[in-house]
This record gives structure tokens, C-alpha cells and sequence, in this order.
């Protein structure tokens, strides 16, 4: 009997589940994702946020830069407060990984403009996806789940530009016999066989 792409999708929820990640089934859309976001970036930097404080964060967090980005996440930041008081913040903790949260998202649908894009599997520290995975059946090459991948990219309005998809630093496709890995770039994927992947999926 054939491996469905959500038996496989299953299996390496669960195998997540057991490495500790915590699974959060609820997060669904670009909503709860940016509300999960919110809860978290209050709890690590001890600071609650106003509905428009929120916004103003989120508006100047969101880079299209994939550098850009990837220095955001590894940076203290400062933001400016609605009284013009300085917030200085960080996305994840450097110092201390154990106090950072690792989740684990799947089906989620992030909808911008005119794009309606489904992902498969994301990886969230601290509300922030880190990593996505694209999952086929075994029957069918990883190389379509890496085209779906270029195809979203490429797509008007995309998520990966104009969401906290933009903070994406790993691709990861896998039809559970052959796994392959590709750093998010600004314009061409540099891909890799990823056989350090095979036992998680």
C-alpha cells in the first residue's frame, strides 16, 4: 500500500511531538499565526503590546530582505513605543536556547492579495516560522514539492515577502524516501541533498 503525503505528514508531526516540538493544530491561517506570534514575542521580551503598537511592530518587522530578516532574528532591535518610549527586543533568545519555544504548524493557509498558498509543515521559534517542509507521496519526486516552493515565490503578493513568512530561513522537501534542503535567497535556490533529514521523515 502506497505512503499518503498525510501519513507522512503524521509521522513527522509525531516524530516532532517526541523531539519535543510542541504541536499547535489550531494554527491554521495568518491570523492565529500572527496572534500565536504576538503571544510569544509579549511573553520573551516581557512587554504587552497595544492593538496599534502590534501593528506598527509587525508592519516594520516584515521584510522582503532575506538578509535583512535573517539579521533581525538574531539581533536586539528597537522599537519605538506609541508614548515614543525605545523597546529594545529580540525574536529569539541567542543566550539561553532552552527558553525559546519550538513549535510545529501544518496546513496552514496564508492568504495575500490575490495568492491563496496552503504549506505543508512550518517550524516556529517563538512564533516565528524558521522553517518550511513540503511533503509528497512516495511515488512523486521531491523536485515538484521544490517547484511548488519556486512557484509560491514567484507568485504576486506572496506570503514569503508580505507575511512573517518572510523570516524563512530553510526549505525542506521530502517524499520520505529522498529528502532535499535549500536556503531561502533572494532570487535562485542554492539545494542540496539533505541526508541528515532522512530519520526525522
Amino acid at each position: 500500500m502506497t505512503t499518503t503525503e498525510s501519513q507522512i505528514e503524521h509521522d513527522l508531526i509525531k516524530k516532532l511531538d517526541d523531539l519535543k516540538y510542541i504541536c499547535r493544530p489550531e494554527i491554521r491561517d495568518r491570523e492565529a499565526l500572527e496572534q500565536n506570534f504576538r503571544d510569544k514575542f509579549e511573553t520573551l521580551n516581557r512587554v504587552k503590546l497595544t492593538d496599534s503598537e502590534f501593528s506598527r511592530l509587525r508592519d516594520e518587522i516584515v521584510n522582503a530582505d532575506v538578509f535583512a530578516a535573517a539579521r533581525h532574528l538574531r539581533e536586539i532591535n528597537t522599537f519605538f513605543r506609541d508614548d515614543g518610549t525605545p523597546l529594545n527586543y529580540t525574536l529569539v533568545n541567542i543566550k539561553d536556547w532552552c527558553k525559546n519555544r519550538f513549535e510545529v504548524v501544518n496546513q496552514l493557509r496564508i492568504n495575500t492579495g490575490n495568492s491563496h498558498h496552503r504549506y505543508d509543515v512550518m517550524l516556529l521559534i517563538n512564533g516565528v516560522p524558521v522553517v518550511q517542509i513540503e511533503l509528497k507521496a512516495l511515488a512523486i519526486s521531491p523536485r515538484r514539492a521544490m517547484q511548488q516552493i519556486v512557484d509560491y515565490k514567484n507568485d504576486p503578493g506572496n506570503g514569503y515577502c508580505k507575511t512573517l513568512l518572510c523570516f524563512l530561513q530553510l526549505f525542506i522537501v521530502s517524499n520520505r524516501s529522498d529528502t532535499w534542503y535549500f536556503a531561502k535567497a533572494m532570487s535562485q535556490l542554492v539545494v542540496e541533498p539533505a541526508l541528515f533529514c532522512q530519520e526525522m521523515l
